[in-house]
């Protein structure tokens, strides 16, 4: 079920009116919330409910165990070998799931260059939608019974809907127990909530995801990507720009979509994008790309990897392994492991290099424009990688800039127009969007209900006829 469709609209307007209903019986409103995540995910197919539950069932009951473990004073050998068992199990889920081909394709291929013939079975394995983020909601909840971070373990039902809350379900963002755990004690008011900002949210989403996003799918992007060969450099140039606009308008636009509907029902969830496009250099890339992710990476993997403890060799290598890996998340494919590298030598070379770190002086400078040339245009070609259909769609990609091709008039005024406004929106100070939401909200009922719905006709006006799926449902 995806969120710019019909069907969603119907299926959110009946649960939030459902959920209003039963808010005072504590036990009704999470039942009926539980009971419409499943639905929600059921919704692609009901047989990956039976992988979600199974794995809420297990982190769970390894949750319960490594609590007790603490409360009976066994916390070094036991809770270490609980953590074991929940990363092995998850990762085992998620391997299985997502990596089985790609690494049985590549283990023959690497046997057979050795002249050794064994028989791998390359199996068909569908791929549970969102099944990267549960897993890993799933592992930090555990480990942060270990750590202290959780004082009291949710109870079973509550850890059900943590799981499975349909907003963030199948694309994010990864929200923490510790962070929703209190707001499952007390969700808030219908008082609390920012009724207009939740709707001026989604309605952002929605522009982001139906019009920016799926315009410049079909314009350009889709179109070089696919025969990189055929086309001219302008084009190729501009697809790689109009494709870095793209994945953030649409993971940004199903954000805004998730937050606002999840602030309807009453919870918060944490920022997820914060301008990634104005940065001077690839750290703050990500403090402000796929927060949410980036901060899971460096909490439990950088850091347990060791972190920037220890000799330089070692910070490089955690580095390195923490990008990689994180690249290797996002997919099975060579592709990903390239565009995570490239990330990760960045930031190595960041940590390392004196003259690359971005300078304390803010504004306007000739030194922060070509910081932030240099840290956009590495970021847009890593992204060429991520959307390459293989390394060598990838390379042809790059070749196609060195050597041009024919000309097919995909350089419009319209999508430069597009390409240029999204990275120039980057550049619109926080206090600017405050403002503006401020005013919206002194507006009487009448006027907010007209611009809402005279921005509901536009999305539909300039939107495609049919919606694709988000980009990020694939991880």
């Amino acid at each position: 079920m995806l969120f710019p469709t019909v069907d969603f609209a119907v299926f959110f307007a009946v649960v939030l009116a459902a959920y209003w209903a039963t808010r005072q019986w504590a036990l009704g409103w999470r039942l009926l919330l539980v009971a419409a995540s499943y639905f929600f995910y059921a919704y692609w197919d009901p047989a990956f409910c039976l992988l979600l539950g199974g794995s809420t069932a297990a982190n769970w009951a390894l949750g319960e165990a490594t609590h007790r473990t603490l409360i009976i004073g066994h916390r070094s050998g036991r809770t270490k070998l609980l953590i074991s068992l929940t990363v092995a199990t998850n990762l085992a889920v998620l391997g299985w799931f997502k990596y089985y081909g790609f690494f049985a394709t590549e283990a023959r291929a690497s046997l057979s260059g050795a002249g050794i013939d064994l028989p791998l079975p390359l199996l068909q394995v569908a791929l549970p939608v969102g099944i990267s983020f549960f897993t890993f909601q799933g592992m930090s909840y555990v480990i942060d019974i270990a750590r202290g971070t959780i004082d009291r373990p949710l109870g079973l039902l509550d850890f059900t809907l943590f799981q499975s809350f349909f907003p963030q379900l199948v694309a994010g963002p990864i929200v923490r127990a510790s962070e929703i755990g209190p707001q499952l004690a007390r969700p808030l008011s219908a008082k609390e909530i920012d009724v207009q900002g939740a709707l001026l949210l989604i309605l952002v989403g929605l522009f982001k995801k139906v019009v920016v996003s799926s315009f410049l799918a079909t314009a350009i992007v889709d179109p070089v990507f696919a025969m990189p060969g055929d086309h001219s450099r302008a084009e190729i140039l501009l697809a790689t720009y109009a494709y870095a606009v793209q994945i953030f308008a649409d993971f940004s636009g199903y954000t805004d979509i998730a937050i606002g509907c999840a602030l309807l029902l009453g919870f918060r969830f944490p920022q997820n994008f914060d301008a990634p496009y104005r940065t001077l250099s690839i750290q703050d890339f990500w403090r402000r790309w796929h927060m949410t992710l980036s901060r899971w990476l460096r909490d439990y993997l950088y850091v347990g990897l060791g972190g920037n403890r220890g000799r330089g060799i070692f910070t490089v290598r955690n580095l390195l392994l923490t990008m990689v890996l994180g690249g290797l998340w996002h997919g099975a494919a060579w592709t990903f492991v390239a565009w995570g590298t490239i990330h990760g030598v960045a930031l190595v070379a960041e940590r390392f290099i004196p003259i690359l770190r971005p300078s304390a002086r803010t504004g306007f400078s000739s030194g922060n424009v070509l910081r932030w040339l240099t840290t956009f245009h590495l970021v847009a070609f890593a992204w060429v990688f991520f959307r390459a259909e293989s390394i060598d769609g990838a390379s042809a990609m790059f070749r196609g800039l060195w050597q041009g091709g024919p000309d097919h008039s995909l350089v419009t005024p319209l999508v430069v127009a597009v390409v240029a406004f999204a990275i120039a929106s980057q550049f619109i100070s926080t206090a600017t969007v405050a403002r503006a939401r401020n005013a919206f909200s002194r507006l009487s009922l009448a006027p907010q209900v007209a611009c809402l719905a005279a921005g509901l006709v536009l999305v539909d006006a300039f939107g495609p006829a049919g919606i694709a799926p988000f980009i990020y449902f694939q991880f």
